[in-house]
């Protein structure tokens, strides 16, 4: 295996990639280093943050419910338990505050439209019922027909184009609140509990093992049930754009999921791999990294090492499980990729903006692709010489990013934030062909 060809450093030190996946190419050039570590911070500096009880700082705060489509589901915390409300009423809002809330997202990536129309795509039986059952609610109603009315005129409608749009329409729009599929996944804060400005943002690092973990559950939960409702699903992208320059639109943290009816280029290109060598994300991934030392954490279900030809400064996480599919993981299997994920969020620090993305097996595929998630530091903005040559600048190296993490991880640990379990550095048991994926159940 050629894998010089792929990583190598050159004699004056800058760093050439390739990503084996992607086919990317990333060049680290050692005089750039510092330049992203050393910017100065996007959007205006922090104030002294003016405390709400309950918090009411944008649209996914506790005290906006109604700022968002129907609930499909909330959990809410229960003594020690978690416990899954499902086809939430309106009125049910206020009863219990909800740890997680899952709507749909306002401005769809994939419309319930496109369904329809390429499709004939039609809500479920459940859905419909759950749909008739709210907007019998005199609040659901309201509810309904408010949020349609915000929805177009953020569209760039006139009050009086909104006026004339007949309520049979409006109904017909609000479809998307009860079975469409892009939706949001909530978390309740949205500052920290111990927020003295406006730059303490509660983010993915500040949640607990037992929060982040139930949080994947929901949002597992989530892909199934949309998979259930919509035959027509191939795939589901499941993504975090946390804060502004990842994408984020709101600095409240939550998760995105939007079905799609293929697969995409890129899984496309893996399964290609997969297909010629069905060990491929050992050879390239793990095993890559272990011989390069840039596997840096790990635990009996997951493992994280710094990724190699990324735009942006990237962990990827991967789960060992013979499972390739999320929703196949059983429970403690989940849990490993929850607290590896969630120590990492930890060590890269909530300041810094990050986009989590998902990677698995798509729904119809007969080729095992371990379930993996990276975490892409957006530190830089690929500019003028990217565009011309398709090579792309990246501020740290696999090393430096390594070097970062690492002393991060250790004194997380020393203090109890992240689970005592998770093996470091040195401490990581490097061995060949630790992800399962490729063996038969």
């Amino acid at each position: 295996m050629d894998y010089h060809s792929l990583y190598h450093t050159m004699a004056d030190g800058t760093v050439k990639q390739i990503n084996p996946f992607t086919g990317v190419e990333v060049w680290t050039v050692s005089e750039r280093g510092n330049r992203a570590a050393n910017g100065e911070p996007d959007g205006p500096p922090p104030e002294p943050l003016e405390r709400m009880s309950p918090e009411g700082y944008c649209s996914f705060c506790e005290s906006r419910l109604l700022e968002t489509a129907p609930e499909k589901s909330r959990v809410v915390r229960r003594g020690d338990c978690y416990v899954t409300l499902h086809h939430v009423m309106p009125e049910q809002q206020s009863q219990e505050a909800a740890e997680f809330r899952r709507v749909a997202n306002l401005f769809e990536i994939v419309s319930i439209n496109y369904w329809r129309q390429n499709y004939n795509y039609k809500l479920s039986p459940q859905n419909i019922q759950w749909k008739d059952q709210y907007l019998s609610s005199p609040l659901g109603i309201r509810h309904v027909m408010g949020i349609i009315d915000q929805k177009l005129k953020l569209s760039g409608k006139s009050d009086e184009e909104i006026a004339a749009v007949s309520p049979d329409v409006k109904l017909t729009l609000a479809d998307a609140f009860f079975g469409g599929g892009h939706e949001i996944i909530i978390a309740r804060p949205h500052y920290r509990s111990d927020a003295q400005t406006t730059a303490d943002l509660f983010s993915t690092g500040d949640m607990t093992d037992e929060q982040h973990a139930e949080y994947y559950h929901f949002i597992i939960d989530a892909l199934v049930d949309i998979i259930s409702s919509n035959r027509y699903v191939r795939y589901i992208s499941v993504f975090k754009n946390w804060l502004r320059p990842a994408g984020a639109s709101l600095n409240h943290l939550h998760t995105q999921i939007v079905a799609i009816d293929e697969w995409g280029s890129s899984i496309d290109r893996q399964v290609k791999m997969l297909v010629a060598d069905k060990n491929v994300f050992n050879t390239y991934g793990p095993n890559f990294a272990g011989l390069h030392n840039l596997v840096f954490a790990e635990n009996d279900f997951a493992l994280a090492f710094v990724g190699i030809g990324h735009r942006y400064p990237t962990v990827e996480i991967f789960s060992k499980s013979i499972n390739a599919r999320p929703y196949e993981h059983q429970p403690q299997e989940i849990r490993g990729v929850s607290d590896l994920v969630r120590a990492c969020h930890a060590a890269i620090g909530g300041s810094v903006s990050v986009n989590e993305e998902w990677y698995y097996t798509p729904i119809d595929c007969i080729f095992k692709m371990p379930w993996h998630i990276n975490l892409k530091l957006r530190m830089n903005v690929p500019a003028g010489f990217e565009g011309g040559t398709s090579i792309f600048i990246n501020p740290l190296s696999p090393v430096d990013l390594r070097d970062r993490l690492v002393p991060r991880l250790y004194q997380l640990r020393g203090e109890g934030r992240i689970n005592p379990s998770i093996r470091i550095a040195e401490e990581c048991i490097v061995v060949p062909n630790p992800l399962q994926y490729y063996r038969t159940c």
